[in-house]
C-alpha cells in the first residue's frame, strides 16, 4: 500500500474515456447507461485488495451516461484500477455485482502475467485489472510507414508466438515481439512487404478446459481469437515483465518493420469477446453494461453470430465509438498500416442481428480521418451464415479476404470438371465480383490461411484429422477442397510425394500470378505440416510452431517459393490497377486463341501483354491427370519465347533463374499432367 496520502476528489470530465492526464491530478471516465453507481478502486501492482474505493457521485460525476472523477495527489508509482458497478439485479439483460471488479474497456495495459501459459487471474477473484498508463515516451527515430501501393502489397499472415517459439528459431527472445524483429532479414529474403499478425490484443491463453487425448496436456488458445481488452497488446508477447514492455516491444518491432520497408497489419476481432455466453466469465463489458455491448434477444439471451457464444453489439453508438477508439489508438499511438476484420459481416448486423445496407461502424469507420489511409480487410462473413465477398459494404476501400478465389483454385487444381471459366475469373481479378465498385487489388487471393489446411497438408489429406483438440474430431471445417494425391497422411511412395511437390508449386505460382492482392501463411514457405489438423487454434506445439530447420530440408521448394514472389514483383502485369480488358489478355487452348470453357476442360492458358515492352507472359494450368501438348502461340514481333517456368520438373529447373541459359521454344510444348508453364517473351 503506498504511504499515507490524501487525494483531493474533483469532478473531473466525461471525456476522454479511460484514464487520462488533467491539471495536476488523473482523469477516470467509463461508460454504463444502466448503472445505478460506480466505484473506482486503486491496487498496488499484484495486490489483491485495493488500498483506495471511491464512490462516485451519480450528482456530480455522471454526465449523461458517462461517470467521471478526478483524483489529484496519487502516488507517482504503477498504479492498477478498476470498477465496481451496482445496478438493476432484475433484469435478465443486465448483469450487474458490487462484489465484482471489472476492467476498464479503454485500458491502454492489463495487468496478467507476462508468462506464458501462466493464467494469474480468475473471474471471481483477480480479474486482469487495467494498468495506468498514460503518454509513455517512446523514440521512433524519424519512422515512417511506408505506405505500400495496394497493388504492391504481398502479406504474409503469421502467429507471433509460433513463429519464434521452436528451438530451431535460435533466438534470443523466442514468442515474443522482439522475437520477430530478430528474424526480418528472413522475411525480407522471403520477398513479403507485409506481415498480418493474428489478435495480439490481450487474450486468455488458458481459458480452454479440455485436453489434448493423446497427450494429457491441458490445450493452450494460440490463436488469440478471444479478446478481452481493445486496447491492450499482449504481455506474453513482451520480452520482461516490465510495466510497459509489451507496448514498447510492440512499438518497437513496427519501427523495426517499417525501417525495412514492412507493412504492420492487425488481425482484429470486434466481433465477440471472451465473456463467452451465459454461463460465461465477465470481467467487464457484462459488468458494465451487457444490454449495450452485446446483441441479446428479448429473453436476454445472447445472439451468437460469432459462433463463440457470444456477439458485440458493433453498431450501438457507444461500442461503434470503442470500435473506431481502438483503430485510432493503435493507428495513432502504435503506427500499425492497416487491419483485417475477423468475421467481418458481424460489423454489418443491426442490434437484432438484422444486415444493415449503411452499418454505422462501418461508416464510422470510412469517414475517420485518422483512419483514411488504413488498409482495410474484411473476413466477409460469419458464423451466421451472413456471406457477403463482393457485397460487403465498401465505400470502395475495403479489401476481402476473397473466399470464393480459395475455392475455385483449390478445385481446379485437382482437376474439378466445370471449373475452367470461374478458376480464370478468379485469377484475373474476381471482376465478376469486385467490378461494380472496387479494384482488383480488394481481392485478397489466398489459398491457405491459419483456418484450414497448410499448403502441404491441402495435397495430403482427404480428411481432417482434429482429434488432439478433443472434441472428438467434431470442429474445423469438413469440406477443404483438398487431395491427397494418392495416400492419406504421410508416405514413402517416391511418385506421390514428388506429385504434391508438384501441386505445392502450381498453387503457389497461381497465387503469384493472380490478378489482387496475394497472402501466403507463415511455413508454407518450407511445406509446414499440421498432420491433417485443420483447426490447430488450440495446440501450442510443432503443428502451430514454425520449423526452422525444414527450410534447408526443403531449400528446392523455399528457392521456387521465394523466386515465384520475387517473379511478382518485377512483373507490373501481374500489379494491375485495373482490370483487364481484351486488349490486355488472349485466351487459349490447346490451340491459340481458342479457349475451351466445356464442362470436361481442365486446360486453362492465356498471354499477358506488355504493351509497354512487348516483354508478354504467357502462362498455361493443366490440371488433367494426362499430358497436355501444347501449340505456343506467336511472340511478339522481334521476341521470342523462353521458358521460366515448369512445375513438373525438379528444382532447379522448375524456375530458371537465367531462361535465356536454355534454347527458345518455337511451337509447341508438351507440359505434364498436373503442371503449370510460365514463358516469357524476350
Amino acid at each position: 500500500m503506498p504511504r499515507e496520502f490524501n487525494p483531493t476528489l474533483e469532478q473531473g470530465r466525461a471525456s476522454p474515456l479511460g484514464v487520462s492526464k488533467l491539471n495536476e491530478g488523473l482523469n477516470f471516465s467509463l461508460f454504463s447507461e444502466h448503472a445505478s453507481g460506480v466505484t473506482l478502486c486503486l491496487f498496488t501492482p499484484g495486490s489483491q485488495h485495493s488500498f483506495l474505493e471511491i464512490p462516485l457521485d451519480p450528482h456530480q460525476n455522471r454526465t449523461g451516461n458517462i461517470w467521471h472523477i478526478l483524483v489529484i495527489g496519487l502516488p507517482e508509482t504503477p498504479l492498477e484500477y478498476g470498477y465496481r458497478l451496482q445496478g438493476p439485479t432484475e433484469d435478465p439483460k443486465l448483469k450487474y455485482d458490487p462484489k465484482k471488479i471489472l476492467s476498464d474497456p479503454y485500458a491502454k495495459g492489463l495487468a496478467t502475467s507476462c508468462q506464458w501459459g501462466h493464467k494469474g487471474w480468475d473471474e471471481d477473484v483477480n480479474i486482469p485489472r487495467g494498468r495506468i498508463l498514460l503518454s509513455t515516451p517512446f523514440n521512433w527515430e524519424k519512422e515512417r510507414f511506408p505506405k505500400i501501393p495496394h497493388e504492391e502489397l504481398i502479406i504474409y499472415e503469421m502467429q507471433v508466438r509460433s513463429f519464434t517459439q521452436e528451438s530451431s528459431s535460435k533466438v534470443k527472445h523466442p514468442g515474443t515481439f522482439l522475437g520477430v524483429i530478430e528474424k526480418i532479414p528472413y522475411l525480407k529474403s522471403l520477398g513479403i512487404n507485409a506481415v498480418e499478425l493474428m489478435p495480439i490484443f490481450e487474450f486468455d491463453e488458458c481459458e480452454i478446459k479440455q485436453k489434448n487425448p493423446k497427450t494429457g496436456s491441458i490445450l493452450k488458445n494460440v490463436w488469440g481469437y478471444s479478446t478481452i481488452n481493445f486496447f491492450a497488446p499482449m504481455n506474453r508477447f513482451g520480452s520482461s515483465d516490465a510495466w510497459t514492455s509489451a507496448m514498447d516491444d510492440f512499438r518497437t518491432l513496427v519501427k523495426e518493420l517499417h525501417k525495412n520497408g514492412i507493412e504492420v497489419i492487425l488481425d482484429v476481432v470486434y466481433n465477440h469477446t471472451a465473456e463467452g455466453n451465459e454461463s460465461g466469465p465477465y470481467f467487464s463489458f457484462k459488468g458494465i453494461d451487457n444490454q449495450v455491448y452485446y446483441m441479446l434477444n428479448p429473453k436476454g439471451e445472447y445472439y451468437n453470430f460469432s459462433g463463440t457464444g457470444n456477439t458485440f453489439n458493433c453498431n450501438h453508438p457507444v461500442v461503434s465509438q470503442l470500435i473506431v477508439d481502438s483503430l485510432r489508438y493503435w493507428v495513432d499511438v502504435m503506427h500499425v498500416d492497416g487491419f483485417r476484420f475477423d468475421l467481418a459481416s458481424i460489423l454489418t448486423r443491426a442490434e437484432n442481428g438484422a444486415p444493415l445496407a449503411a452499418p454505422p461502424v462501418i461508416e464510422a469507420i470510412l469517414n475517420d480521418p485518422i483512419l483514411a489511409d488504413v488498409k482495410l480487410i474484411a473476413e466477409a462473413w460469419d458464423a451466421g451464415g451472413l456471406y457477403q465477398v463482393g457485397s460487403f459494404p465498401s465505400g470502395g476501400r475495403w479489401h476481402e479476404w476473397n473466399g470464393k478465389y480459395r475455392d475455385a483454385v483449390r478445385k481446379f487444381m485437382k482437376g474439378t470438371d466445370g471449373l475452367s471459366g470461374e478458376f480464370s475469373q478468379a485469377i484475373s481479378g474476381s471482376q465478376h465480383i469486385y467490378g461494380h465498385d472496387r479494384l482488383p487489388y480488394h481481392s485478397i487471393n489466398f489459398v491457405t490461411a491459419h483456418d484450414g489446411y497448410s499448403l502441404k497438408d491441402l495435397v495430403s489429406y482427404m480428411e481432417k484429422h482434429n482429434l488432439e483438440n478433443g472434441e472428438d474430431n467434431r470442429d474445423g471445417a469438413n469440406d477443404n477442397e483438398s487431395w491427397n494425391c494418392g495416400a492419406e497422411a504421410e508416405t514413402s511412395n517416391r511418385k506421390i510425394i514428388q506429385l504434391r511437390e508438384q501441386q505445392m508449386r502450381n498453387f503457389h505460382a497461381c497465387l503469384m500470378l493472380s490478378i489482387g492482392t496475394p497472402m501466403i501463411l507463415m511455413g508454407d514457405e518450407y511445406g509446414h505440416t499440421r498432420f491433417g489438423n485443420n483447426n490447430t487454434w488450440c495446440q501450442d506445439n510443432a503443428l502451430n510452431w514454425f520449423q526452422w530447420d525444414l527450410i534447408e530440408k526443403n531449400k528446392g521448394f523455399f528457392r521456387f517459393f521465394c523466386l515465384m514472389i520475387a517473379f511478382r514483383k518485377n512483373h507490373s502485369l501481374l500489379k494491375r490497377r485495373t482490370y483487364l480488358t481484351d486488349q490486355d489478355v488472349d485466351w487459349h487452348g490447346y490451340v491459340p486463341l481458342k479457349a475451351n470453357w466445356g464442362h470436361e476442360n481442365r486446360f486453362v492458358a492465356y498471354t499477358l501483354k506488355n504493351h509497354e515492352t512487348q516483354e508478354d507472359l504467357y502462362v498455361a494450368f493443366n490440371a488433367q491427370h494426362i499430358p497436355a501438348h501444347i501449340q505456343i502461340p506467336s511472340p511478339p514481333q522481334g521476341k521470342k519465347w523462353y521458358r521460366i517456368v515448369d512445375t513438373s520438373l525438379p528444382s532447379p529447373n522448375d524456375f530458371l533463374e537465367d531462361p535465356k541459359s536454355e534454347s527458345p521454344l518455337k511451337y509447341t510444348y508438351d507440359l505434364k499432367e498436373h503442371s503449370t508453364l510460365i514463358l516469357k517473351a524476350f
